[in-house]
């Protein structure tokens, strides 16, 4: 999947978009990423002498993964629905992320339909430095 599939298959929009593309998407498994650049507009307060990426902002990578993986599924459709994050269980950051690197999203599905559970794995250079697993809601657009 590249950037136009991508757009096509998520509701995010610049500057909250944070899957640049995807290498694997298998039934039960996906492998996306994100190349990390200095000029994020996060990088301006967090932090500006020393750049790190906001956790918060690496477990929206892993949904946003897991978004394309439903998506591959059948199970979402941006253009009539909308992934509502609902719980994020076992989060660990084990490394902090700076402009430059690459974000490797590893997210598996655990349970699928409109309940959807997974687990993902952030990798940098093929070493782990975030995990979480979580649970999303896919509800028709304008339902919360």
């Amino acid at each position: 999947m590249g950037p136009r599939e991508i757009l096509g298959a998520l509701p995010h929009r610049y500057p909250f978009i944070m899957v640049d593309g995807v290498e694997l998407v298998e039934a039960e498994h996906i492998i996306a990423y994100k190349l990390v650049s200095h000029n994020e507009p996060q990088f301006q307060g967090h932090f500006p002498d020393a750049p790190v990426m906001p956790g918060v902002l690496l477990l929206e990578g892993i949904v946003q993964s897991a978004a394309l993986l439903a998506h591959h599924r059948g199970e979402f459709d941006a253009t009539s629905e909308r992934l509502f994050l609902m719980t994020i269980d076992k989060v660990k950051f084990r490394q902090p992320v700076s402009p430059g690197q690459r974000l490797d999203y590893h997210v598996w599905a655990l349970r699928g339909g409109k309940l959807w559970r997974g687990r993902g794995e952030i990798k940098v250079g093929g070493t782990e430095v975030a995990s979480a697993e979580f649970t999303a809601a896919i509800r028709p657009l304008g339902e919360h």
